[in-house]
């Protein structure tokens, strides 16, 4: 029989490695990484079109115990986070745990064993006591639902798959999609190519970005200046924080979100002097509903002669280019589509231990966690994150908060030499309905936010994504809740010398 590690994380980006380092300072070292692609880094290492940046202050955008001095900007470009992925990797031991090329198919419980069992795409199994399925919230791209996109007879880039080898200068370029990403390929290809379309559904809410180079002096100061590295995560992150509390709270102090949407709307003046531009890049809902992002660049980039915003709707994408309601349209050579992401997508069959999986438990009754972290009905599983699990200024934060979790868990288990270890549903319903009563005093259940398109609002006009809390709220919960919240069993069969190894 192969073997059966104590734990198995899925994903090798930031999440899982982090999930990793903290199993190692526990002193659980049998643990194996499953990663689909050839390195680590997850979304840093797929993402890398033009203009490609953090868009958190990466002193926050960090581990908090491996600060990094090296950053070349306040906002670090996103082949300097592919690099600090790397390092952390090496430093931390963590490639001998690795398996790369590893894509998961599906996973199971088995009952009777206690454990998971993965089917890797390329064939083969790994089994594993406990499951950290750190897979990351924007892993599967948001594949725009456009009549006659397949048919488009010239080339077409989605922005997390960025090609290139495929040359734009001087082409005919369309970009679909306003958000995060389209904010920040947009500039970097505008002077480039022939000429530049961008169909802008929903407008953006941009705020200035404050991003000075950290040359040799600061560099040096944040590299050897005691505490230096430590107050300025500190500075960053409160500052990020009192941002996200402040349109995630509209109702209780809707005069920071209007504070915000004043700034956003001046550096909206300076930059564009065309009214009617202005009105077509200026967003109608409020802001926060989506998530707004920082740009010097981006309303600039509407100025130049060879880029055209459009506001129509696409009708559909012909073999030659794009044609909206208004009957016009448009040739193109090159299509690039920033779309964004199915937020808290699990891009593989996670079974229950009904054979449900995840994903179509919550399409059917609703996303749904303990904590942002563990489900019901599937034991000895933690999320990084789950429903209502992304807290605090960064996802780093977030990942220190569903690690801790889990480590919590794991570590009771194997005091009380448990092998299954379950939420109960008397100790998730109360959470969830605590989380979706808080969500009602947000932003996202404001009447202000309809028309935003957001993607922190789902199929059902659910917010579950974020946590309505701030994030010391989420750091005491996560470190105070009650052991007696789940269910841990011992095995239910013969225990062999390998089991007591296992649980040891």
């Amino acid at each position: 029989m192969s073997k059966t590690y104590e734990v198995v994380i899925v994903g090798a980006g930031f999440s899982g490695m982090a999930a990793a380092i903290k199993l190692k300072e526990a002193g659980i070292d049998d643990f194996v990484i499953l990663e689909r692609k050839g390195e680590v880094g997850g979304v840093w290492r797929d993402n890398t079109y033009p203009g490609v940046a953090v868009d958190v202050p990466s002193f926050t955008y960090s581990y908090a115990f491996e600060p990094n001095p090296r950053w070349s900007r306040t906002f670090a470009p996103g082949n300097e986070l592919l690099d600090y992925a790397k390092h952390c990797a090496d430093k931390y031991d963590l490639r001998r745990h690795l398996r790369l090329h590893s894509e998961v198919r599906s996973a199971r419980f088995d009952e009777s064993e206690h454990r998971w069992t993965l089917e890797l795409a390329a064939g083969g199994s790994v089994s594993g006591r406990y499951l950290i399925s750190a897979h990351g919230p924007l892993v599967t791209p948001q594949k725009p639902s456009i009549p006659g996109l397949d048919d488009f007879h010239g080339h077409v880039i989605y922005t997390m798959e960025w090609d290139h080898d495929h040359a734009l200068k001087g082409k005919r370029v369309a970009v679909i999609g306003t958000g995060a990403s389209g904010l920040q390929v947009i500039p970097a290809i505008a002077p480039e190519v022939g000429s530049l379309t961008v169909f802008q559904r929903t407008p953006i809410w941009v705020l200035p970005k404050v991003d000075p180079p950290l040359n040799g002096i600061a560099s040096g100061l944040l590299a050897h200046v005691p505490g230096a590295a430590a107050a300025a995560r500190l500075t960053t992150s409160a500052a990020t924080e009192a941002l996200v509390l402040s349109f995630i709270y509209n109702k209780q102090i809707p005069f920071a979100t209007k504070s915000l949407e004043r700034l956003c709307r001046a550096h909206l003046r300076a930059s564009v002097r065309d009214p009617e531009l202005r009105r077509k890049l200026t967003p109608s809902y409020a802001f926060g509903c989506k998530r707004p992002s920082f740009s010097n660049t981006y309303f600039t980039t509407f100025r130049r002669d060879n880029v055209e915003l459009v506001t129509d709707g696409i009708e559909r994408i012909t073999p030659t280019g794009i044609r909206t309601v208004d009957g016009a349209e448009r040739e193109i050579d090159t299509l690039v589509l920033a779309t964004g992401f199915k937020l808290l997508d699990v891009p593989y069959d996670l079974h229950g231990v009904d054979g449900e999986t995840l994903m179509q438990l919550w399409d059917r009754d609703h996303k749904q966690s303990y904590q942002g972290v563990t489900v019901h009905g599937f034991p000895n599983l933690f999320l990084s994150p789950g429903a209502f699990g992304l807290a605090g200024p960064s996802l780093f934060a977030t990942f220190e908060l569903c690690h801790g979790h889990a480590l919590r868990v794991i570590k009771e288990s194997r005091k009380r030499g448990s092998t299954r270890v379950e939420i109960s549903k008397a100790a998730q319903d109360p959470w969830m309905a605590k989380m979706r009563a808080r969500v009602g005093h947000t932003i996202f259940k404001n009447p202000s936010c309809a028309g935003s398109n957001s993607y922190y609002i789902d199929q059902h006009g659910d917010s579950a994504v974020l946590r309505p809390t701030s994030t010391i709220n989420a750091w005491l919960a996560q470190r105070r809740f009650s052991f007696d919240d789940y269910r841990f069993e011992q095995p239910c069969h013969h225990v062999t010398a390998d089991d007591l190894e296992e649980v040891s």
